[in-house]
């Protein structure tokens, strides 16, 4: 399983990307929001920092698939590995479509069910991304609904990659690699907590102590 990064925040880009584990970024209008900066000029500069997918989303309030199509063209002209998000609706189903068929990546998003994630794949997405957290929060479990999507598209030969989104805690990126996800796009501060384990620090400082009592500091 590959790993994106789920933030719009250029600093936590690059310390994660200097470990050498990130290969793409997703973006939404509330991480670009959150940054405050203007969405291109954040999306070139991310651009310029990873050399892999990078999912920029249509406007929260485009929803029409018209406006989906000409925002996911101006997206994609800002790099080349840029990716165009776009919600699952029918009108989204529509640019998908479109979008597809010019050679652009479309990256369908809010996936909450198999036959979402089927229609989204048919209509030409490159990536869905299935919400693990979201059905959590409603006390369903989200991990299930990767192993279902993952299932369907290897039985029927589809070759969209499946992105595990909303991850919450490293436990959710393991059970996603478990269920088959492709990729699992994570914050920033997901990768520090997997990072870490105490007896992982237990034995730093043990191996300090033996160090120090023999060849001192």
């Amino acid at each position: 399983m590959k790993f994106f990064l789920d933030t719009a925040n250029v600093e936590d880009i690059r310390k994660a990307n200097d470990m050498g584990i990130i290969c793409g970024v997703t973006t939404n209008p509330s991480l670009i929001a959150k940054e405050g900066r203007d969405f291109k000029q954040v999306v070139a500069e991310i651009a310029s920092i990873v050399d892999g997918p990078i999912s920029g989303e249509v406007k929260a309030t485009t929803t029409d698939a018209e406006g989906m199509i000409r925002e996911g063209r101006e997206i994609a002209r800002i790099h080349r590995n840029m990716v165009v998000k776009i919600p699952m609706t029918v009108e989204g189903l529509k640019a998908c479509h479109t979008l597809a068929a010019e050679g652009i990546k479309v990256n369908m998003t809010l996936i909450f069910t198999a036959n979402q994630a089927l229609l989204a794949a048919r209509s030409g997405a490159a990536f869905v991304s299935p919400f693990v957290g979201r059905l959590d929060d409603i006390s369903v479990r989200g991990t299930d609904l990767i192993s279902e999507v993952a299932e369907i598209f290897h039985a029927h030969g589809i070759r969209t990659e499946i992105i595990a989104a909303s991850i919450r805690h490293p436990m959710h990126v393991t059970e996603c690699a478990l269920a088959g996800a492709d990729i699992a796009t994570v914050p920033y501060k997901v990768i520090e907590q997997m990072t870490r384990h105490p007896l992982t620090d237990q034995g730093i400082e043990k191996f300090r102590k033996d160090y120090e009592a023999v060849f001192g500091n």
